[in-house]
C-alpha cells in the first residue's frame, strides 16, 4: 500500500525516507524520549535509518514524516502497521523540543481520519506504556477508549513493562478535533 501525502493546518505527513533519519537521531538516541519505547535509544544514524527504512523496506507499515514545510527539518514520525482484517496499529515519535504542541496530535488526528475515511480501516489501536503519561493523554484525547493493560508484555531496556491497549472503531471517530 503507498504513503500518501497528508495535509494538516500547521503540517505536511509525507513518506518517511532514510535520510530523515538524520534530523531524527537526536530524539531516537536520547534515553528520555525512548524511555517508553520497547527498545532502547539508537547507537547510530545509520542503525536508525536501517531500522526507520530498511533498505529492502518495511513490509509490516508505512512511515510518515511530520514536517511544517515541504523540504523543512522532520519534527515527528508516525506509522500505521497493517495488523489485518481491517485493523491497524499506531505509532508516533515526536522531536525533543516540539513536546507540548500538539503536534502528535494534530498529526495523529490526520492520519487516523486518512485509515478511517479513505483506507476504510475498521479498527485503530495503539500499545502504550502505562507510565508514558503524555502517550496515553493523546490517545485519550483522540477519543480512544482503554481496552486493557496486559501484565509485563513487554521486556525492554529498562526491564518488564506492561502494555495499555488502546482502541478506536471507525463509527466512533468523531472526525478531526477542533
Amino acid at each position: 500500500m503507498s504513503t500518501p501525502t497528508l495535509q494538516t493546518p500547521r503540517f505536511i505527513l509525507r513518506e518517511l525516507t532514510r535520510a530523515d533519519a538524520a534530523d531524527l537521531y537526536p530524539s531516537f538516541s536520547d534515553d528520555a524520549v525512548m524511555r517508553w519505547w520497547s527498545r532502547g535509544p539508537f547507537s547510530s544514524k545509520e542503525e536508525l535509518a536501517d531500522w526507520l527504512v530498511p533498505e529492502s523496506g518495511w513490509e509490516e507499515g508505512r512511515s510518515w514524516a511530520i514536517v511544517e514545510t515541504e523540504g523543512g527539518p522532520v519534527i515527528g514520525r508516525l506509522a500505521a502497521m497493517d495488523r489485518g482484517d481491517g485493523i491497524s496499529e499506531i505509532a508516533y515519535l515526536v522531536v525533543r523540543g516540539r513536546h507540548g504542541e500538539g503536534v502528535a496530535k494534530e498529526a495523529l488526528a490526520a492520519l487516523i481520519d486518512h485509515l478511517f475515511r479513505t483506507e476504510k480501516r475498521r479498527r485503530i489501536y495503539a500499545d502504550v506504556d502505562p507510565d508514558n503519561a503524555a502517550s496515553n493523554r493523546i490517545v485519550e484525547k483522540l477519543g480512544f477508549t482503554l481496552e486493557g493493560r496486559l501484565r509485563q508484555a513487554w521486556t525492554t531496556h529498562i526491564g518488564p513493562r506492561d502494555s495499555l491497549i488502546w482502541g478506536l472503531l471507525a463509527d466512533e471517530w468523531q472526525g478531526i478535533p477542533r
